[in-house]
């Protein structure tokens, strides 16, 4: 029997996202599980346990990344700048994908870019491939116009979904950054140019310092700070999409510090439908049994037949 079940299926953990069938809620977040096949070595984790995996950002061309230091413990948290260290959106596409077994979860490829036309160039490449949807990462900065990043300003960020919209039938998620200051014009924008999902947020910007050297602790200066310091923040920023993004039946994924149960029903509560798990793959691997196993219980609890029930059921 398949292992995808289908929405009618009784799976109280079963989510529609994008018109994409999901077994769990949990998605496995871009850049913390490789292309993903780096968990599949860990004794006991089963991609079966997820809803969806994002891969690494991939660019056009090959990156080698940012100098060391790339990563930076960080009192709950983690800072990293790896700088979209990829193969190649052709050698992923080509090598990489044909290894991936489509049938044990579902799989989106995170598309990243310095230019309109090299977003559009990689959309196009994973829309001739078996991947599953489209991650669009506009937190990237913009060469052309003077280092901004696409995802900060509303209309960048407009212009770059439509550009991928327009190459492309997959389903389109577009990652927001939470360095702006008006999301949910964003949001707004987004929605207009074509897009069918959110995944909210990326990374918050800090840094770290050597107090002895008086220098940076990243190489790169900044980078972006993940895990459970950043949680509030991204609760509050899923709430104020969720408002923006009701309306028009487009979903999110909920991210920023989850690490148990209650975090991801949190998430829910608030507005996401599926719920994105990173950080805490770090230092727990098999993290994501146990965070489907508390959802289950809530629910049963609760006494709700499906996490549908739960999303969005915030009392202001």
């Amino acid at each position: 029997m398949p292992h995808r079940m289908s929405a009618s299926n009784p799976n109280p953990l079963h989510v529609d996202f994008c018109g994409l069938s999901f077994d769990s809620p949990i998605v496995l977040l871009s850049g913390c599980v490789g292309f993903g096949e780096e968990y599949t070595r860990v004794e006991g984790f089963s991609n079966r346990d997820v809803g969806a995996v994002v891969l690494k950002g991939t660019t056009g061309d090959a990156r080698l990344g940012n100098k060391p230091h790339r990563i930076c413990e960080t009192p709950m948290g983690m800072l990293n700048a790896i700088g979209l260290q990829n193969p190649g959106v052709g050698m992923v596409v080509d090598d990489i994908l044909p290894g991936l077994d489509f049938e044990e979860t579902r799989f989106i490829a995170n598309v990243s870019g310095s230019t309109i036309e090299e977003y559009v160039d990689v959309t196009q490449r994973f829309d001739d491939s078996p991947i599953d949807a489209i991650e669009i990462n506009i937190s990237c900065p913009n060469v052309k116009e003077g280092g901004v990043q696409f995802g900060n300003v509303p209309e960048m960020s407009a212009r770059v979904v439509a550009a991928c919209r327009a190459a492309t039938k997959k389903p389109i998620i577009t990652k927001m950054s939470p360095n702006q200051t008006d999301i949910q014009e964003n949001a707004r924008l987004c929605i207009e140019a074509g897009t069918d999902g959110f995944a909210v947020i990326n990374t918050v910007m800090g840094m770290a310092i050597d107090v002895e050297k008086r220098k940076p602790v990243i190489g790169n200066v900044r980078g972006g700070l993940s895990g459970p310091a950043i949680k509030p923040i991204a609760l509050l920023k899923t709430q104020q999409v969720y408002e923006v993004a009701r309306p028009h039946n487009v979903p999110i994924i909920g991210q920023g510090g989850i690490t148990t149960p209650k975090d991801a029903i949190e998430f829910l509560v608030a507005g996401a439908s599926a719920v994105g798990i990173g950080t805490a793959l770090f230092y727990d691997p098999l993290i994501c049994p146990k965070i489907n196993a508390g959802i289950g219980d809530y629910l049963q609890r609760h006494e709700m037949a499906s996490i549908e029930e739960l999303v969005g059921s915030l009392q202001l």
